[in-house]
C-alpha cells in the first residue's frame, strides 16, 4: 500500500534534515501501533535484512524512505550508517 502526499527519497538525505521535537501522532493507538510496526521492522532488519518503508515528517514536508532498521532507542530509530529518525516524527511503518 502507497500512501500519497509523502516525497520519496533516499536514506543518505536523511543527516540534512531537520526534526521538530513534536509527535506527527495525536491518538494513542496509532502511536501504539507505530511502535509495535517499528520492533517488527527491527526484526525483520536483523534477521533478513528485509527493507521497509518509512513514512515520516520532517520540519517542512512529509517523505518516504525505504531502508532496514538496524536498531530502536526510546527516542529514535537507528538506520545504516548511523542514520536515524525520531520515532515522535514518523506517521506509519510499512512492512
Amino acid at each position: 500500500m502507497v500512501i500519497t502526499g509523502f516525497e520519496k527519497i533516499e536514506k543518505e538525505k536523511l543527516e540534512d534534515l531537520k526534526f521538530p521535537e513534536t509527535d506527527v501522532l495525536i491518538n494513542p493507538e496509532h502511536i501504539k501501533q507505530r511502535q509495535t510496526d517499528l520492533e517488527k521492522a527491527l526484526a525483520l532488519g536483523n534477521l533478513e535484512h528485509t527493507k521497509i518503508k518509512i513514512y515520516f515528517e520532517d520540519d517542512i514536508s512529509c517523505k518516504c524512505v525505504e531502508t532496514t532498521v538496524w536498531g530502536i532507542t526510546d527516542k529514535r530509530v537507528i538506520l545504516k550508517q548511523g542514520l536515524v529518525i525520531p520515532i515522535a516524527r514518523i506517521h506509519s511503518v510499512r512492512l
